[in-house]
């Protein structure tokens, strides 16, 4: 039966690369997990299995390192576009380069001044970045997840449809709890434009989206998901789409009454927090006029 090669990429995935900058007894951390994927001229490796085209994926990996050290961290986002434009524009087979970038944050123990060079890993969200890079346009998608979110009122959920199999009671005040899962895409599309201050725009970016959920009365987490993400293309002018995927992290009453015991979110109530099963609530806000190119499914970013 005839066949012919589709879509196909290779390279290497999850690069740990640490790379510490010591300013005399002050010492900084950039701490990643970068992953390359290559792809162009690869059909005769597939078919013949002849690797003239192929440049090793160990030499992706001591690439990562290489540059680390020669052109340093300045942010994920600046280190991937030193890789991608490299891989593209130094290897004639390779037309397109994806970098993606995991940025694990920390923070110093100590007082300042007293050698600072202790750290304590950051336990809040992961930083992500991707970089594509097909020799001619940039696109740049930077984001975060694992970002835990909670508001204990200002929250409620009715007149929602009833059918036979609804159980659901109406609630005028609830918690509103989630584990943020976010990506947004920036309209830097090549180097004739003024390249973002991508550590500036990422901290600017996690702020408003926090702000948004703190301040947004919720009638639903969709409700408070379009807040976050209109807020964002409000505030960052650089930023031209938003891909939220948000797990409604329920809490329910638990039920005290056998226990002589009343449960009134009044004055303090018990929940459980259940984990699974969860609603799953994902959109795409847009600045107006712009196309959405973040995958749906974000598990494939």
């Amino acid at each position: 039966m005839p066949t012919t090669l589709g879509q196909n990429q290779y390279g290497k995935a999850e690069n740990r690369v640490v790379r510490i900058t010591r300013d005399g007894a002050t010492h900084h951390i950039k701490d990643l997990n970068v992953s390359v994927a290559l792809s162009g001229d690869m059909e005769e490796v597939h078919y013949s299995g002849s690797n003239a085209s192929v440049l090793p994926t160990d030499t992706t990996k001591n690439t990562v390192y290489a540059f680390a050290k020669e052109h340093g961290i300045e942010s994920a986002e600046q280190f991937g576009i030193h890789l991608a434009r490299h891989f593209v524009t130094s290897q004639e087979p390779i037309r397109r380069a994806r970098i993606r970038i995991e940025e694990y944050g920390w923070e110093r123990i100590g007082t300042p001044g007293e050698g600072e060079h202790s750290f304590v890993r950051k336990g809040q969200e992961t930083r992500l970045a991707q970089i594509t890079f097909d020799g001619e346009e940039w696109e740049v998608v930077s984001g975060l997840k694992d970002l835990t979110v909670m508001n204990s009122t200002d929250s409620e959920f009715r007149g929602f449809v009833k059918d036979g199999y609804t159980t659901l009671q109406e609630t005028r005040d609830r918690v509103l709890a989630t584990s943020v899962s976010g990506r947004w895409r920036f309209n830097w599309t090549g180097d004739g434009q003024r390249t973002p201050d991508w550590d500036t725009s990422y901290e600017e970016t996690r702020k408003h989206l926090l702000q948004a959920f703190a301040e947004t009365y919720s009638r639903s987490l969709q409700q408070t998901m379009y807040h976050m993400g209109a807020r964002i293309i409000d505030h960052r002018d650089e930023i031209d789409e938003v891909r939220f995927s948000l797990p409604n992290s329920h809490h329910f009453l638990v039920d005290l009454e056998p226990f002589g015991l009343k449960n009134d979110t009044a004055d303090g109530a018990v929940y459980f927090a259940s984990d699974r099963p969860y609603g799953l609530i994902e959109a795409t806000i847009l600045r107006d006029g712009c196309e959405a190119r973040i995958p749906v499914d974000l598990t494939n970013l």
